[in-house]
């Protein structure tokens, strides 16, 4: 398999660049700087229980548990057998997603976190955390399915909080509180014939418009349908942005300029001459134009709130007559996620499962044999 091409990630604002290959059946390598999670497995890889955390690290990876964001939850990894989770989700490019993770008490040890992309069968590392950092983020550079795997070391009580919000990747292009988009990408334009490439933003007329990004102008022209234009490649990315409408241009071409200058005010030139004034924007990649209201939307969406349960518990599902036990590995506001005795971790609403009564106590063994397939009691012998 050819390398992948190089991933970015913005880890506490810093960009950097993690090349990497990978084959269909290994785990990720990286050519230069290893991960706080190799690092550890290079350092046990040799003892019977650093295998078996090895194999769990991969394993997991193969059966994520799916998630909408935002997304929150308080979880919980015991002391004992080697035990992974990994939650799969969506993002749309141009969002930028910020995961945090906290520590519940100071006892408490923070997972490894790392953050995969997932193409079909084949997965790409994108940036990761070690158990001393407590949040990371990364600009969604193209929309897809994204693995963010969680593991705490041997023998550690992990006991956090995560939490997974979405927000922009640049900044809004328009100043002011009145400024507010009111048309969006692919609405009908000339009776159906043609469909918007790009959002309106509608503000006071002589608006300051201004650069959502760091970057350099690429063009600045005077068209039909446009009107009076700007274009402006944004720095360490591969997409540029248009102003159009504008009343007047403010920039020259090839001029460098910062995040928050002013490149042009809000008019209504070209075929916008008889429609109040408004900015069109887009952004355009390497295939054309891009939906832009990702990378612009002034709507944070937060993780939501969850109310802590005691994760030091087993579960029963209702709707069976079984003795199956599952464990809790964390909560979420709409219910667990818990561990199957194979080892398969599954999403179980509060309504499925019931918690164990003391009076009706669950044997050692049968906690013990909970996870991975692998009975903790037997952990420092092969």
């Amino acid at each position: 398999m050819a390398p992948m091409q190089v991933a970015k990630l913005r880890l506490f604002g810093v960009p950097l660049l993690l090349f990497f290959t990978l084959s269909c059946n290994s785990s990720v390598k990286l050519w230069g700087k290893r991960t706080a999670h190799e690092k550890y497995a290079d350092k046990i890889e040799n003892t019977p229980e650093g295998k078996r955390w090895i194999a769990v690290s991969k394993v997991t990876l193969e059966s994520p548990v799916k998630i909408q964001l935002p997304y929150r939850h308080v979880g919980h990894f015991p002391a004992g057998q080697p035990r992974a989770l990994t939650l799969e989700f969506k993002t749309r490019q141009g969002e930028k997603i910020k995961i945090g993770l906290d520590k519940k008490n100071a006892a408490s040890v923070l997972p490894y976190a790392d953050l995969f992309m997932k193409e079909g069968t084949d997965i790409e590392h994108v940036g990761s955390s070690d158990t001393a950092h407590t949040e990371f983020s990364f600009d969604t550079d193209q929309t897809g399915t994204y693995l963010l795997r969680l593991q705490p070391e041997l023998y550690s009580i992990a006991s956090y909080d995560l939490s997974i919000s979405v927000g922009p990747s640049l900044d809004f292009p328009v100043t002011g509180a009145k400024a507010k988009v009111g048309s969006y990408w692919g609405d009908d334009r000339d009776a159906g014939k043609r469909k918007h490439e790009g959002i309106d933003i509608f503000a006071p007329k002589l608006t300051p418009a201004i650069a959502a990004a760091d970057g350099y102008i690429t063009g600045v022209n005077e068209s039909g349908i446009g009107g009076k234009t700007v274009w402006m490649r944004v720095a360490d990315k591969n997409i540029h942005l248009y102003y159009a409408h504008l009343d007047k241009q403010l920039v020259e071409d090839g001029q460098r300029i910062k995040k928050g200058d002013t490149l042009g005010l809000v008019g209504n030139t070209g075929n916008a001459k008889f429609t109040p004034s408004h900015l069109h924007f887009g952004v355009y990649n390497y295939d054309g134009p891009v939906d832009p209201l990702p990378f612009v939307n002034r709507v944070t969406r937060a993780a939501p709130d969850v109310t802590a349960k005691n994760l030091n518990i087993s579960l029963k599902k209702t709707s069976t007559m079984t003795d199956q036990i599952l464990l809790p590995l964390a909560v979420t506001n709409e219910g667990y996620l818990a561990e199957l005795p194979d080892g398969k971790i599954i999403s179980a609403p509060f309504k499925s499962v019931k918690e164990i009564k003391p009076d009706n106590p669950v044997s050692q063994k049968e906690i013990t044999t909970v996870g991975a397939g692998i009975n903790s009691t037997n952990l420092s012998h092969e």
